[in-house]
């Protein structure tokens, strides 16, 4: 079932818009996971690969099977991560296509608030692990300091209530620690930790931060795209005049995520 139709099939401008900061999470990631060398995985949402990758050289995993539903991004993930240890294939977050107890980890990372039942794709993860293993996940904190997003669906709104329809950070709740950590304990989990990850996000110039919204790929791109050229211009000028830009145009803004653990129990 794919996540919205649309929403994620350019690999390339998910590269641009999301995929440069991702790349820079997902090893912190990795890390504060607290993996055993070793062990077989599933990266649910795997979209390009960068959790892939970053699970590949930072945890030394046996084999990592990584499932997506856009087929674009799957030719890119086999195009970038030439692994033998990974494959890639095409599969449902909420029915996934493996056997219980199939795996000693499922992580998955900037996915879970685009899927429409999160309690239903946690278990999904929970099952297809054995008992002691790990289920990991990580979101970006949409409605506080994930800035890149934050800047650009407040100046928006204050022009068109339209936008919130398309902001993360009013419809996914699920992106707090609170709810993060409440869901994996429903879901059965043991020894549940939730916790920030923080990078910076720096930007040459106004033009390395606009360009990426004109891409279409992500809720804010392709609310960006929706608008007549005139509101468009508005946006990007009002968006100019905020963003906070040094003497040689710089900008300097805080990225957040979210990130969430548990061990199955058994």
């Amino acid at each position: 079932m794919p996540i919205e139709p649309g929403l994620w099939g350019a690999g390339d401008s998910y590269e641009r818009y999301m995929g440069r900061w991702s790349r820079r999470v997902a090893p912190a990631f990795v890390d504060w996971l607290g993996l055993q060398s070793g062990g077989a995985c599933i990266d649910i949402g795997c979209g390009t690969g960068i959790l892939t990758a970053a699970l590949l050289e930072g945890a030394a995993v046996a084999r990592i099977v990584g499932i997506d539903s856009a087929l674009g991004f799957l030719d890119l993930a086999r195009a970038r991560v030439a692994d033998p240890r990974a494959t890639f294939r095409p599969g449902d977050a909420l029915a996934l296509p493996e056997a219980d107890d199939a795996f000693d980890l499922a992580v998955s990372g900037l996915v879970l608030n685009f899927l429409p039942d999160k309690a239903a794709a946690l278990a999904e993860m929970v099952r297809v692990v054995r008992p002691g293993g790990l289920v990991g996940l990580y979101v970006w904190d949409y409605a506080g300091h994930m800035q890149i997003m934050r800047h650009f669906f407040d100046v928006a709104a204050a022009l068109d209530p339209r936008a919130q329809d398309f902001d993360d950070g009013v419809k996914a709740p699920v992106c707090r620690p609170g709810p993060l950590g409440a869901l994996f304990e429903g879901a059965g989990l043991a020894d549940v930790e939730v916790r920030a990850i923080d990078i910076a996000a720096a930007f040459e110039s106004f033009d390395d931060y606009w360009t990426p919204f004109l891409g279409g790929t992500g809720s804010a791109p392709r609310y960006c795209m929706s608008l007549t050229e005139p509101a468009r211009a508005e946006l990007r000028e009002r968006l100019r005049a905020r963003l906070p830009t040094g003497p040689d145009g710089e900008i300097l803004l805080a990225v957040r995520a979210w990130a969430a653990k548990g061990r199955v129990a058994g």
